[in-house]
């Protein structure tokens, strides 16, 4: 099963924390967007393996946009 964590609000991507093939703990930061010059890090809901960093450093992403790919 997979599942993808999509962006919450209009913001560019500041750094991404994680690669393919990487397993996360719940609560791992994903990415880290910057909007307003305040930077929101995008947290897994649960554990799992990175299937699919979708985004790049300097993206601009609108809400909805998905950011990662995760299987559980």
């Amino acid at each position: 099963m997979s599942r993808t964590i999509h962006a919450e609000m209009v913001a560019s991507v500041h750094s991404v924390a994680v690669a393919v093939g990487e397993s996360i703990d719940a609560g791992a930061t994903l990415v880290v967007l910057e909007s307003m010059k305040m930077e929101i890090p995008v947290l897994a809901e649960a554990s799992g393996t990175v299937l699919e960093v979708l985004v790049a450093v300097g993206d601009v992403v609108q809400e909805g946009d998905a950011l990662v790919s995760l299987s559980s």
